[in-house]
């Protein structure tokens, strides 16, 4: 039993620094992979801002998954060098690529923005 553990622990390992060399040479899959390593702690110690970093580069090169996990990271304060607008070209890289869950997040963000538009008389917010 301990040696079937020890087997799965390494080869989770292995695989991370696998994709890990593949992603150095800015293959955007290895580099979604890795980014996924560091986001749960897979084979890595668990690093938020590397994962981050990962999903970054890789849809720098319109990988759709790392896209939207960049948004979504974006979203849940991982990362703090995005705008409103990067999200949503981010959630529209993934969605054109047919990924469901960007999709409903983008016109979950859109709707959102929408309510939140100042007024032009008061300047203030309204919903409409």
């Amino acid at each position: 039993m301990i040696s079937l553990l020890y087997i799965w622990l390494c080869s989770q390992s292995f695989h991370f620094y696998v994709a890990h060399l593949y992603a150095q040479y800015g293959y955007p899959s290895a580099q979604h992979i890795v980014g996924q390593r560091y986001l749960k702690g897979a084979g890595v110690v668990k690093d938020e801002k590397m994962a981050m970093d990962w999903f970054r580069q890789a849809s720098q090169q319109n990988h759709p998954y790392a896209s939207f996990n960049l948004a979504v990271g974006k979203l849940k304060n991982m990362t703090g060098s995005m705008t409103a607008g990067d999200v949503e070209m981010l959630l529209s890289v993934a969605a054109r690529q047919g990924i469901q869950e960007a999709e409903q997040l983008l016109e979950n963000v859109m709707w959102t923005k929408s309510k939140l538009l100042p007024t032009k008389r008061k300047g203030s917010f309204y919903k409409h």
